[in-house]
């Protein structure tokens, strides 16, 4: 299995140079981008170099942006790479409606299976609104993120508070769906690593997990950020043998109160601190 993904490194798909870079910088997935990265006039090669990609099974997970959802371009791409066989994800921008996901996984299923995983990136006000809709569209969506570039032209704002009610809006409709944590929208600024750990930990407190990447140098910080330290280890690992010992709601000596909520968060914290999902971390033995 592989881990708990924490980072994605976006890539322009018309560089095919650039993506095998990518390939081997230590992200979680590499996202091949055939929307924004990629000029008009390249679009065609940039999909071919792609398909080209995914003909057999890369070294990590590759997702692929597509084009806006609705037009010829887009359709070719799902056409074209859905079925590939190193294709692990699709990633949809701009979705505004549940519509789009389901007419997306129409044109994405191959004739002989189901639609590959589905991405869903929300990218306006209307977006935002329908969340939940959009989360609970179609069985192969597997995750939401937001477009914050977009996001941000569209509300007008200019401060970062100005997303946070956007952000967790997004954060619980994934929740609420089954879906996983989303990861952060990508820090602009590629130089500036001391801001990006500290949008990274305001994340955090969102509940975010994981972000996106524009550059290999952003990847190490962003999984410092998201991995739990070493003190939120101790303490998970100290109300997972107090529930243990003593099943049932109860105080820590330190005066944590602990019941089976406390408890699932704890599991969860020492499943990210190795990288494993909750349930392939839980022991037999362990009270649910």
């Amino acid at each position: 299995m592989r881990p708990i993904p924490l980072t994605w490194l976006y890539v322009p798909g018309d560089r095919p140079e650039v993506v095998a870079k990518a390939l081997a910088a230590g992200a979680d997935v590499v996202v091949v981008d055939l929307e924004d990265a990629v000029a008009p006039d390249r679009k065609e090669y940039a999909r071919a170099a792609t398909a080209e990609l995914l003909a057999k099974a890369p070294p990590v997970p590759v997702h692929v942006r597509v084009n806006a959802l609705g037009t010829p371009l887009s359709d070719a791409d799902l056409a074209a790479l859905a079925p590939l066989p190193g294709l692990s994800g699709l990633r949809l921008p701009k979705v505004n409606d549940p519509a789009d996901v389901v007419r997306a996984a129409e044109r994405a299923a191959p004739a002989e299976g189901g639609a590959p995983a589905l991405y869903a990136l929300i990218e306006s006000a209307l977006g935002v609104e329908r969340a939940y809709a959009i989360a609970t569209a179609h069985p192969a969506l597997r995750g939401l993120s937001l477009g914050e570039a977009d996001l941000r032209a569209d509300l007008g704002v200019r401060e970062e508070p100005g997303l946070d009610w956007s952000r967790s809006r997004v954060v619980v409709a994934a929740r609420a769906a089954g879906l996983p944590p989303p990861p952060q929208s990508v820090h602009p600024d590629i130089r500036d690593l001391e801001g990006l750990a500290a949008s990274c930990a305001r994340g955090r407190a969102l509940g975010f997990l994981g972000r996106a990447a524009l550059h290999p140098r952003q990847l190490p910080v962003i999984e410092r950020a998201y991995l739990p330290t070493p003190e939120e280890v101790e303490r998970a690992e100290a109300v997972l043998r107090a529930a243990e010992a003593h099943p049932g709601a109860q105080a820590l000596p330190g005066g944590q109160f602990i019941d089976q909520a406390v408890a699932e968060q704890a599991r969860r914290t020492l499943a990210l601190a190795r990288r494993q999902r909750p349930e392939e971390a839980r022991p037999a033995t362990t009270a649910p």
